[in-house]
């Protein structure tokens, strides 16, 4: 990440609170500026200052989700930037893997900060389902896009799973041996449902495991249809994009003829339209 961000750390005011709302502040107006580096390092001091405050409670969700839209965007467009280096037919070439060496360096470091922050702050002392399971999928993502380019014995690719696995335990709740879609979150929760989809794309592209790739996104779907008539008009937005998502990815991978019969079967996609 870029060292010419403004340097704010010596002006903030010292008492924790206000340091904190200014933060969030310049946090909102790097947002607007589409100055997203600088976006990451405010979010990346509020964290800290967070963590140096006695008994605190977390972050409230509209900060929470400013440090999520932050590092998206930083991470998305070195994600898109090494895809296209990896694709590239001259990849093996001297320069060009020397290129792709340098994006996975950068990779690397804003992967392994967000995840400390997450690791070392946030999930810590998290009472609430709904935060525990966002910063949980929130570490199995970034810990997939370390998977994406790193070797298997590197253990990124288990941890992804790990976490992946406590949020979707954590969302899900005991009710969910049931088949009925209750847990801590509803079926049709947006953080709920953006798990599964994430989850399952885990097991397809990093996991190889495409017939529980399939099953997990197909539950997802079909428990939130059910409950869709329960649906509150705020969350409405968000929830059927995802539910759509997770419908598309299962009519590609149920038709990926890279598998054997037997698994395209298991998996088969059933047309049902929400009425």
């Amino acid at each position: 990440m870029s060292n010419n961000t403004l340097q704010v750390a010596d002006v903030l005011p010292a008492d924790h609170k206000e340091r904190m709302a200014q933060l969030s502040n310049l946090a909102r107006l790097a947002e607007s500026s589409e100055r997203f580096e600088d976006m990451c390092k405010f979010m990346k001091l509020l964290v800290e200052t967070l963590g140096e405050t006695p008994n605190h409670e977390g972050l409230p969700v509209e900060e929470r989700n400013l440090l999520s839209v932050a590092y998206k965007h930083v991470i998305g467009t070195r994600r898109a930037t090494w895809r296209t280096l990896n694709a590239d037919e001259g990849r093996d070439a001297p320069l060009i893997a020397e290129y792709r060496r340098q994006v996975e360096g950068e990779l690397q470091v804003i992967c392994k900060e967000v995840i400390g922050l997450i690791e070392s702050v946030l999930i810590r002392g998290q009472a609430a389902d709904e935060a525990r399971v966002f910063y949980l999928k929130m570490a199995g993502d970034y810990y997939r896009y370390l998977a994406e380019f790193m070797d298997r014995s590197a253990g990124f690719h288990d941890k992804a799973k790990e976490r992946y696995q406590l949020a979707l335990d954590i969302a899900t709740g005991d009710n969910e041996k049931d088949g009925n879609g209750v847990g801590a979150l509803p079926s049709t929760h947006p953080i709920r449902l953006g798990l599964a989809l994430n989850y399952s794309v885990c097991f397809y592209e990093i996991l190889g495991e495409k017939i529980l790739a399939c099953k997990l996104a197909r539950k997802a779907f079909e428990d939130a249809i059910k409950k869709l008539d329960e649906l509150d008009e705020h969350s409405y937005k968000d929830s059927t994009l995802i539910m759509q998502l997770l419908r598309d990815n299962l009519t590609l991978w149920s038709s990926d003829s890279n598998w054997n019969d037997e698994a395209a079967n298991d998996v088969n996609v059933q047309n049902v339209d929400a009425e």
